[in-house]
Parts: C-alpha cells; sequence; structure tokens
C-alpha cells in the first residue's frame, strides 16, 4: 500500500502541514510528487485540491480512519520532486505558506489542451494510388476519388509528406467516414502529432555574425568553463561596463555547458528585453531555445514546460518565472542584469531570484553566473567578500566609446527663468539631433508622480533625520499636509517655506512620462515621438512591436521608464536625456543612491553603441551627490565604496539584514495592536534593532489596515527565528484570528 502526503490547495497558516492519504491501487502508477489531486477533506463530502509532496510504504496514522484520494487531476507537466524541496526553502527562508511557495515554482496551475495536428498519408505507390482511383470513378465514390486526386497532383517528395487532415475535411468537402473507409482499405494512414504553440514571433534569420571575443572576454570564458569541466560549481559575477559584450559571453558558455549535455536557464529583467536576447540567442542555437514570461498565453506557457521537460529545448530564457523551468540536466543559470530590483518578488513569498537561483543551483549541481555594469550593493560585496567569483570587462566591444556625459543643476536653470522640464543644454543637444536624422531617447525613471518634498531653489530635500531617506508626503483633501517616515514613524507638518534657504519653491515633486511626450511634441512638433512605458506597453507584442518600429528609424525620439535603458543596443541612439534623476535619489528606500546609480549608468550606457559618438544630459537638483557624480564617470568601484561606508553606518544590507513585518486587519486596532506586541517581542532578541512600528507606505488598501515593523540583525538566522515564533504565535493566539502577517526580508 501506498500513501501519500499532501499539502492542501489554501492558504491558511492552520492547513500549511502535508495529511496523508492512501493513494488507490489503481493510482499508484500514475501518482508523483508534485501531482495535483482531489481529496476528501473535513468532515461530510467537502473535496479539497491540494499538492503529492511526498510518497512512502508507512502509514503515519490508524489506516481505518485515512482516507483515500479521489482523483489525480491530469497535469501536462508535474512538479520536479527538487522544485518542492525548492518551495520548502523559499517558504522557510521568506515567510509564507508551504502552498503559496509551491504556486511559485508550480509551471502548469491547470490542465491545457494539447494541439494536435493530424496528418493523412498514402500507405500504397503513386501506381497503386492511380489505380484505385480509377477503380472509385467507376464506382461514382466521388469523395473517395477527390482525396486520391489531390494526392496524385503531388510531386514524389509532397507525396510522402502527406496532407493536412484540416484541408482534407474543409478545403476537399470530406467526412470523416470517408477517410476513415479509405484507412480501413489500407490506402491511407492517419497519424497524430503534437503542434506546439510558439510563443516566439518574427526571428530575424539572417545568419550570425559571430564576434571574436577580446582578451577580457576570453579570460571569463576560459576561466568559468575550466571550473565547469573540472565539476567546480560556482557563482561568478561578471561586471561588465555598458556595451562591454556580456551577452556574448553568456552564450559562449551556454555553448559549451550545452555541449557537455546540460541545459541552461537565462533570466532577463523585462519582457522588453527579450526579443533582443531571443534574437541572439536563437541565431546561435536555432529552435533549441524557448521563452517564458506573463505575456504569453496558457497554452503557449504549457506548452514551453513541456518541451522543457522532455528535453525538446536546451535553453530557456525569461524574467523570474523561468528560473522554474523543469529541466531534467539543468547545469547552468544566468542572471543578466542580476541588479535588477524586478528579480524580486512582490508577491508572498517575497523571494529574491538571485538567491532562490544559486539555492537550486546547489541542489542540482549548477552553476549561476550573474552579469551587470552596475552589480548590486549585494553581489559586489559578496564578491569582495570571496563568496562570489568576480570577472571585471572594462572595454566596450567593437569601436563603441564611452559617452561624454553632462550634469545640468536644474537650480541654475531656474535661476536663468528656464521653467521647462529641459535644460538649456539638453535643448540645443536635441535640436542638433533632429537636424542630423540621429535618434533620441528621454528617460524619466517612473510613469507616476515621485513621492517626496524638495526645494527647486537650493535642491534640499526634507528627509528623516534617524533613517537616512526622504520624508513621504501624505494628503488630506488633495493637499500635502504632513510627511512621515515608513521605516520609523516619524512625522513633521509639511512647511510652507524651505528649513534649509526660506525659499518658497517648496512642493511635492513629480512628473509622468505621458505629460514629458506632450512636451516634447510641443517643443519639437517636427519629431516623430513613441513613449514607452506600462500604459503603452500593455499589448501582448507591444514591447516588441515599439522596439521594432524605433530600431528600424520610425521615430526621432524615444521617451520610457526604466524599460528603455536596460540592455537595448540601438546603432543610430547619439543622445540620451536624463531628465530627473533626483526621482530615484529620493524614493524613500535605503537603496536610492544605489538605484540612481544604477538608472543613470544604465542610461548613460544607451548612448553610442556604434561608431557615432554620444552624448548624455544628466538633469538633477542635486549634481554634488556622489551617485549622480560616479554615474557620469562610469566610476562604479568609487561610488561602492562610498555607498557600503553608509551602509556600515547605518547597518543596512548587505553588512545587516532586515525583517519587515507587514500587519493587516480590517480592524485598526486590532492592526495597531498587533504591531506593537510583536515590536515588544521582537525587542526580547539580542542583537536586533528595531524600527516601528509604523503605517505602512500604503497604511489602508481596500479597507484593510497595514502596518510594519522592521528588525535588523547581522544574523540572517535570528531574523527567520524570529519570523517562525510570530508564525507561531499567530497559529496558537485567537484574539487575532482577523489579522495576518506577511514577511519580507531585505526588501524595503
Amino acid at each position: 500500500m501506498i500513501f501519500a502526503d499532501v499539502i492542501i490547495d489554501i492558504s491558511v497558516k492552520s492547513l500549511d502541514r502535508p495529511f496523508q492519504y492512501i493513494v488507490p491501487e489503481e493510482m499508484e502508477f500514475d501518482v508523483d510528487i508534485g501531482s495535483v489531486v482531489k481529496i476528501p477533506f473535513g468532515m461530510g463530502n467537502r473535496t479539497m485540491t491540494g499538492y503529492v509532496v511526498g510518497l512512502s510504504g508507512e502509514a503515519k496514522f490508524d489506516i481505518s480512519k485515512t482516507k483515500s484520494i479521489l482523483e489525480i487531476i491530469k497535469q501536462g507537466v508535474v512538479v520536479e520532486s527538487h522544485l518542492l524541496s525548492l518551495a520548502y526553502w523559499i517558504k522557510e527562508n521568506y515567510g509564507s505558506t508551504m502552498n503559496d511557495a509551491i504556486k511559485s515554482v508550480m509551471p502548469v496551475k491547470r490542465e491545457i489542451k494539447e494541439q494536435i495536428k493530424r496528418v493523412i498519408y498514402p500507405a500504397v505507390s503513386m501506381d497503386k494510388m492511380r489505380e484505385k482511383r480509377d477503380e472509385f470513378e467507376k464506382k461514382h465514390n466521388k469523395a473517395r476519388v477527390r482525396l486520391l486526386d489531390e494526392f496524385l497532383k503531388l510531386d514524389k517528395k509532397a507525396y510522402n509528406a502527406g496532407l493536412d487532415y484540416s484541408y482534407a475535411t474543409k478545403k476537399l468537402s470530406l467526412t470523416a467516414s470517408v477517410i476513415e473507409g479509405l484507412r480501413k482499405l489500407d490506402i491511407i494512414t492517419v497519424d497524430a502529432i503534437q503542434q506546439y504553440r510558439n510563443p516566439i514571433g518574427n526571428i530575424d534569420e539572417r545568419p550570425e555574425v559571430r564576434p571574436v571575443l577580446n582578451r577580457e572576454q576570453k579570460h571569463t570564458v576560459d576561466s568559468i568553463l575550466n571550473d565547469y569541466i573540472r565539476d567546480v560549481r560556482g557563482t561568478y559575477l561578471i561586471h561588465g561596463i555598458t556595451g562591454s559584450g556580456k551577452t556574448e559571453v553568456y552564450m559562449n558558455i551556454v555553448e559549451k555547458v550545452i555541449c557537455l549535455g546540460k541545459q541552461a536557464i537565462v533570466l532577463i529583467p523585462e519582457i522588453s528585453l527579450t526579443f533582443q536576447m531571443v534574437n541572439r540567442f536563437y541565431k546561435r542555437f536555432g529552435n533549441r531555445i524557448s521563452v517564458m514570461h506573463s505575456r504569453l498565453s496558457a497554452g503557449e506557457r504549457f506548452d514551453q514546460y513541456t518541451r522543457a521537460k522532455n528535453g525538446e529545448i536546451d535553453v530557456m530564457i525569461g524574467p523570474r518565472s523561468a528560473l522554474f523551468t523543469p529541466f531534467q540536466n539543468l547545469g547552468l543559470i544566468v542572471i543578466d542584469e542580476e541588479h535588477d530590483s524586478s528579480y524580486q518578488s512582490e508577491m508572498p513569498p517575497k523571494y529574491h531570484a538571485r538567491e532562490v537561483a544559486i539555492q537550486r543551483a546547489k541542489m542540482v549541481g549548477a552553476s549561476v553566473v550573474l552579469g551587470s555594469a552596475t552589480p548590486s550593493v549585494d553581489s559586489y560585496y559578496k564578491a569582495m567578500q570571496g563568496e562570489y567569483r568576480l570577472f571585471e570587462l572594462n572595454e566596450r566591444a567593437g569601436n563603441a566609446v564611452y559617452p561624454s556625459v553632462y550634469i545640468e543643476d536644474l537650480r541654475e536653470e531656474l535661476k536663468a527663468k528656464n521653467y521647462s522640464i529641459f535644460s538649456r543644454r539638453l535643448d540645443e543637444l536635441m535640436r542638433d539631433r533632429l537636424e542630423k536624422k540621429e535618434q533620441i531617447m528621454l528617460f524619466l525613471n517612473r510613469r507616476g508622480f515621485a513621492g517626496f518634498v524638495s526645494c527647486r531653489q537650493c535642491g534640499e530635500v526634507l528627509g528623516c533625520p534617524h533613517c537616512s531617506v526622504a520624508l513621504k508626503p501624505h494628503s488630506v483633501n488633495g493637499r500635502v499636509s504632513y510627511l512621515m517616515c515608513h521605516y520609523c514613524g516619524y512625522k513633521i507638518q509639511m512647511p510652507d517655506k524651505c528649513p534649509s534657504c526660506g525659499s518658497l519653491y517648496i512642493s511635492s515633486f513629480g512628473i509622468g512620462t505621458q505629460q514629458v511626450e506632450q512636451m516634447v511634441k510641443k517643443r519639437f512638433p517636427q519629431a516623430d515621438v513613441l513613449r514607452m512605458d506600462a500604459d503603452t506597453t500593455t499589448g501582448k507584442n507591444a514591447h516588441e512591436n515599439i522596439l521594432k518600429e524605433y530600431s528600424k528609424g520610425g521615430a526621432d525620439i524615444l521617451i520610457g521608464t526604466q524599460m528603455i535603458v536596460k540592455g537595448h543596443d540601438f546603432a543610430n541612439v547619439t543622445l540620451v536625456g536624463i531628465l530627473a534623476a533626483d526621482l530615484s535619489l529620493n524614493s524613500g528606500d535605503y537603496r536610492a543612491a544605489e538605484k540612481t546609480f544604477q538608472l543613470t549608468t544604465q542610461a548613460c550606457g544607451r548612448a553610442g553603441r556604434a561608431d557615432k559618438p554620444g552624448e548624455v544630459v544628466i538633469q538633477t537638483y542635486q549634481p554634488e551627490h556622489y551617485s549622480i557624480v560616479y554615474a557620469a564617470k562610469n566610476d562604479y568601484k568609487n561610488f561602492y565604496e562610498q555607498e557600503i561606508v553608509t551602509r556600515q553606518m547605518l547597518q543596512y544590507p548587505p553588512i545587516s539584514n532586515i525583517l519587515g513585518v507587514l500587519v493587516l486587519s480590517e480592524n485598526e486596532r486590532n492592526a495597531d495592536n498587533l504591531a506593537q506586541i510583536l515590536a515588544d517581542k521582537m525587542k526580547l532578541y539580542q542583537d536586533v534593532t528595531v524600527l516601528g512600528p509604523a503605517p505602512a507606505a500604503l497604511s489602508k488598501v481596500k479597507d484593510v489596515y497595514r502596518r510594519m515593523i522592521y528588525g535588523k540583525c547581522a544574523d540572517y538566522g535570528i531574523l527567520c527565528s524570529i519570523k517562525n515564533s510570530f508564525e507561531e504565535f499567530m497559529h496558537e493566539t485567537e484574539s487575532f484570528r482577523d489579522c495576518r502577517l506577511n514577511f519580507e526580508f531585505n526588501l524595503i
């Protein structure tokens, strides 16, 4: 007798444990770890869905009281056992129910109908076919004659390739009974072939011009592959400046790993990068690659996971979700633009793809390659500590040179009575590029409005004196009434004038991409303009269509958010304008300087990618800030050295770790009381600094009150213990049944 451990498909803490069921004898050959099953649960005739997480021959309870599985729900792809182990690791390290963790790694959540193509093949020679055709004509079997005539029109090669079944029924008006009758006479055969939905759009079919690796690229490839061939599996960080040819390095490593019979996952941060990356990989590896992202249909996702599980592809490319591709022989995980915030899950469990990738690689004996022109401070710190192996690419590939970069002080523009969003230098350079028929990119690092208050005259940003972050404005009756820190709860009234210089030019700061587009069209009416942000890319192929149009010269100016500055390569772009670097610099996040440096450097890297020299204009109210100064110089190391000192002083990651606990309840008093109780419990742990409780950045959503508590500690294990103790407290306490908790690690 076989017993199955089943996790119930419901995200309730009290049910977040496996329940044992008997596997009926007739299901023993069909059940597997990862199978989705229907089971009886609780009193009466209630049935639930669950996931099989374990199989054994030993009963844990009285067999007479153990219920049986009712049904195995047919799933096209069964989760691999190591992915379930990975789900458990995610649950333990990031805080969530096991069910939520399983859903993060589940490749297919419901059965998808397979696409089947039926083909009619001749079972006799053409001479025999002609003989049979004449016999049917004498008997006035017109339908049979139509089909055989269609075969006899073909040349020998096409004859043996067969006819499409749907063509025969629709175009030739044949019934299924006619085709079946000919099959029974052994004149034809009918075969069913599974058809995979193709998620890859129009591919550039021109042959690949394979570049020769420069010295730094070759050293990086050879070093990583030498380790791999010697069965040394590690994590590698490639710090390569923009345009240094990191993708070519990835492809050379992937190529060798595939030759060794392994498979590779290549993660990219944005769907908008998929088209360009797939084009390059397709030229090298052909149809042995596939893509996975949220814009695919359920059927397309189903087919790609099926192909991956069946070993029909070697490389899966896509954003975060592609990490859970069910490869049988995974040998390599590449994470391009590893610093990008999109690798952090925003929904529970709030895992980071980089850490989960490293854990999955350890489980299956794979290597991890991280790449970025602006590595995350966390990754670079680990490289400096020897946890990752670091490689540097300091030369731009080909003949490209780094662009000239100008920092424009918007305070000076105000003094010169320039109230436009375009500095005088940017305006002049834009007119020059339009005359030369060269392209321009204008970057604004968000589509909405920024949440901070600043003075336009002196550049002062109102910040928290305790947490080194910008205070967030809060409105009452449509006007900003007070400012608050969402780390510690510090709060002040909105001032009437700047506390630094006394200017009246103080207000909440923000502008959106749509407004920028309107201003550009008004100022440069002769220019063709495209906008690329979350509003203009809602369609399935919207990213690809905008980028294609821009790359072929269909627009002079591309305005966009972060998605336009990540990894794109446009040869005719010679000017990049960064309209307001302060938007990210004052985001209220301890990583604000890091994000500003990364976004600014990435944006600078879009200019001058080919033979034409490029120029970049950075507009800011804080031109002296080290993140902007070093970004303009493309100087990561000096930025890192200054940033890590700040992190050490304030005990922020990677020097320390932060556990965020979000308390949610429809009862405001219960939310406040529980948050205070948990904060007091957290204070009992030694070496833990507690911030809060305070209202979350969104203090109320859909009538649910939200309160935050943060705990800082160098020991990640202690924070996990706190998380576990809070989960146990919630399980045992009746008075807060209407409350729930969400956990996040090193994420603010």
